[in-house]
């Protein structure tokens, strides 16, 4: 009846969202930008909802890479989150992000961000090598091309870093539908973001009265 270790839980992991921004998005390609923002908020909300430590990193905020998605603005307001702007592309390799992660005391990490193959292989791969178990939100990830992100993902993953997609994780926290305190704000997320699963749960909820 024991879960596996291997499963993520609300204590046991920190999220990184890397590089969300304009002009990262832009020349993005290997996902469309709706599908992505939406798999963002998922994500975002789904963090914010079972207390997930969670550092969101910038690249040049100011001059160049511009502001973040408002999806994460939604859950994690610069103003209270204090985002990380960093000139290193590997956030692993920049000194207040690498220690904002590792001082989050957790040994799995699940990252997710732009682009594919420079912001997440490096400090995926960075984190691996210092005996982190990490997790890859793969449809919360693009890239340039889709060879791009594909060839990024499967490199991650010939390296044992394991790829999960947007839904799956926040399922995965909340495990058990009788987990009522994040049962409704779950629901709720998955309604307002959830694309044709969220119409689902709607659905559900109105003809069944559950």
């Amino acid at each position: 009846m024991k879960p596996s270790t291997n499963l993520l839980s609300p204590d046991n992991h920190a999220l990184v969202l890397i590089d969300f921004e304009g002009q990262m998005a832009f020349a993005t390609k290997s996902i469309s930008i709706t599908e992505l923002r939406t798999n963002v908020a998922i994500i975002a909300g789904g963090s914010r909802i079972f207390n997930i430590p969670t550092i969101v990193t910038t690249v040049a905020e100011d001059s160049f890479a511009g502001p973040v998605f408002s999806e994460i603005e939604e859950f994690y307001p610069q103003a209270t989150s204090g985002y990380l702007d960093r000139t290193t592309m590997n956030t692993w390799e920049d000194e207040p992000a690498y220690k904002a992660i590792t001082g989050t005391g957790k040994k799995k990490l699940v990252l997710a961000g732009l682009w594919t193959g420079v912001c997440i292989v490096g400090p995926a791969l960075s984190a691996m090598e210092e005996g982190y178990d990490v997790f890859v939100i793969t449809d919360a990830c693009g890239d340039v091309s889709t060879e791009a992100h594909e060839r990024a993902v499967q490199r991650m993953v010939h390296a044992g870093v394991k790829p999960i997609t947007a839904v799956q994780y926040v399922l995965e926290l909340q495990r058990d539908w009788a987990r009522t305190e994040t049962y409704v704000a779950v629901t709720d997320l998955m309604k307002k973001y959830g694309a044709g699963y969220g119409l689902g749960i709607q659905y559900a909820h109105k003809m069944v009265k559950h």
